[in-house]
């Protein structure tokens, strides 16, 4: 790597073989970074192992970003940068800053000029919207819905009213033991005729995506309990 940068670094959405998901390039990438941007220090050190046996782990240097990182603190985890050493960051699963934390640095990186590369690996929401049959050319993703009961029927009622008033795909999320849940609420609150696409361990041997009317789903839904889901709502 020639030029100082920000790497974004996907990793695999779940025990799925390196090289059916990532290109070899983003190997060679990462055999040159010494400083990393991770979720977890462990997980990460794992990944980087998978895609290069070599690599001297503890010769590395890991910052933490999660959701008990003092966002005060991030703008010191691209001091490495700006002594003219590139730095990756890793998501936990998929894309870096996509529904992650990472964000937050990109944004530092882009206001100092400094240069931002994303690197090419799978992203659950795009894979879900590809797969579903609905419209990829206006959609919303919504992250999680609300915990509390009415307030999260309250959100799916306007998203689904989105989804028919401006012809627009809804992609949200769940914790992964919520799952059953809101795939009930959608299908007690939303119309028959809406559809649902179910999207579970996507890219993973066990890959399920299937798309039905929101009546059609009703006594067919799969087990989706702590298994990582994008549920997507499209108008019928």
């Amino acid at each position: 790597m020639k030029t100082t940068a920000l790497y974004l670094i996907p990793t695999t959405l779940g025990d799925t073989p390196i090289d059916r998901v990532l290109p070899s390039y983003n190997t060679l990438v990462i055999s040159d970074l010494r400083y990393f941007i991770v979720e977890n220090v462990r997980t990460a050190r794992r990944f980087l192992k998978q895609c290069n046996k070599e690599i001297d782990i503890d010769s590395l240097t890991f910052y933490e970003l999660n959701q008990h990182t003092d966002r005060q603190h991030i703008s010191e985890y691209l001091k490495a940068i700006r002594q003219g050493h590139s730095v990756g960051i890793i998501s936990e699963a998929g894309c870096p800053a996509i529904a992650d934390p990472g964000a937050d640095v990109v944004a530092i990186a882009q206001s100092e000029g400094i240069k931002v590369v994303p690197l090419v690996g799978p992203s659950s929401l795009l894979m879900a919207i590809m797969a579903s049959g609905f419209n990829g050319q206006s959609f919303a993703f919504h992250g999680y819905l609300p915990i509390d009961a009415n307030e999260r029927i309250k959100k799916l009622k306007q998203l689904e009213a989105r989804a028919y008033n401006e012809d627009q795909t809804q992609l949200f999320i769940e914790t992964p033991y919520r799952n059953h849940k809101l795939a009930d609420d959608i299908l007690q609150q939303c119309k028959p005729q809406t559809r649902l696409c179910i999207a579970m361990n996507i890219s993973c041997d066990d890959e399920y995506i299937v798309t039905r009317s929101v009546k059609d789903w009703k006594g067919k839904l799969p087990d989706m309990h702590k298994k990582p889901c994008v549920f997507l709502i499209y108008r019928g």
